[in-house]
């Protein structure tokens, strides 16, 4: 089921974002839909997002991922219009940001949507906790409540006790903590993160990829994250935009960009994923064969491949997979040694119920 824009968190629709001096006249040619080299060497100008539409679901973590000058970072950009758009409509929580006045603008920015930088900006002047509460003191609200709210926040983000510290007394990690917290402090809607973690060590990177779903577990914000990770967007994307010159070429979850990759791009992205952490018993099931046994142990359509290996081992039965009270297929250790084995098919040679939307929305 696809999301109606009025009930998504965020709605994006047909976006364009064109850098140059002729932006407006590419915008409304066909010179658009060039190639990226051979646009700038006829016009002078880039395309930095094409034609773009998805839908971010209510406390959805929604992952953008795409090599450097995908056009990633300059779409969630644009969804606050921190960059101008071209054209195309943006819809957060219903309100259409594109019509917002500068006034209105500043108050979406300030109370429904927060963002989470790579360079972590916080003010080395001030102490965490006046870090932590400058949304707070922009909104107007007084020193004592932005304080009491910011040790509520530094409590959640694991830096109690570090409230009177500055910023250059913090680890890495634990700056990126501070932002995390700044973020929170205005409880907004929706929170934007452009590859926060890219500039921090691996080990305390996936510490604070291990914070974003716990807090997330814990406060349910609708995310959207920006990464050039794939072991980033498949651990924390819900569902997953991969971006190439600006367009997104395929949107889905991990398992369908693992099990049925839109094009040989993503299917190089992909290319060395385990698939048995990522693909499903729902994903490889099958109907049972004539006369074969139903008699066998049971499994939840939703478990991971792997973790189902010591049953399908220990039985001599077909693992039957349920949904609920619904049978939904048969996997015996066979089918289980083919799907681990196999090479990803892409969505152009997928079975029709295995292919994704490409540059669009995915099913939900």
């Amino acid at each position: 089921m696809t999301v109606s824009p009025d009930s998504a968190a965020i709605n994006v629709e047909r976006l364009w974002k064109i850098f140059g001096p002729r932006a407006e006249k590419v915008l409304n040619s066909e010179d658009k839909h060039l190639d990226p080299a051979t646009l700038r060497e006829k016009t002078g100008c880039t395309a930095a997002v094409r034609d773009v539409s998805f839908d971010v679901r209510p406390g959805e973590v929604f992952v953008v991922m795409g090599l450097s000058g995908s056009g990633k970072s300059t779409l969630v950009r644009c969804l606050t219009r921190l960059v101008e758009p071209s054209a195309g409509e943006i819809r957060i929580g219903g309100e259409d940001v594109g019509r917002a006045s500068p006034h209105r603008l500043r108050e979406i920015r300030r109370h429904q949507v927060s963002m989470v930088f790579q360079h972590f900006g916080l003010l080395p002047h001030r102490k965490v906790v006046d870090n932590v509460a400058y949304g707070l003191e922009i909104q107007g609200v007084a020193k004592s409540a932005r304080h009491a709210r910011a040790g509520e926040i530094l409590s959640l983000v694991g830096l109690d006790g570090y409230a009177d510290a500055y910023p250059d007394q913090l680890s890495g990690g634990m700056q990126q903590r501070v932002g995390l917290a700044r973020a929170l402090a205005v409880d907004p809607q929706v929170m934007l993160f452009d590859e926060p973690f890219s500039a921090l060590d691996p080990l305390i990177r996936r510490d604070m990829q291990a914070e974003v779903i716990r807090l997330h577990r814990e406060v349910g914000k609708t995310m959207v994250f920006i990464t050039h990770d794939l072991s980033e967007a498949l651990k924390l994307g819900e569902r997953i935009a991969i971006m190439r010159a600006g367009a997104i070429v395929q949107l889905g979850t991990a398992e369908e960009l693992v099990g049925a990759p839109a094009d040989d791009y993503v299917a190089d992205f992909v290319r060395d994923v385990p698939r048995g952490d990522v693909l499903t018993l729902r994903w490889i099931s099958r109907e049972p064969e004539p006369g074969e046994r139903l008699d066998g142990p049971t499994l939840p359509a939703d478990t991971v491949i792997r973790d189902a290996i010591p049953a399908t081992t220990a039985s001599a039965q077909p693992i039957r997979v349920v949904d609920g009270d619904d049978l939904v297929g048969v996997v015996d250790r066979v089918d289980i040694l083919n799907a681990m084995a196999a090479a990803p098919a892409t969505a152009a040679t997928a079975m029709p119920s295995e292919k994704t939307v490409a540059n669009g929305k995915a099913p939900a």
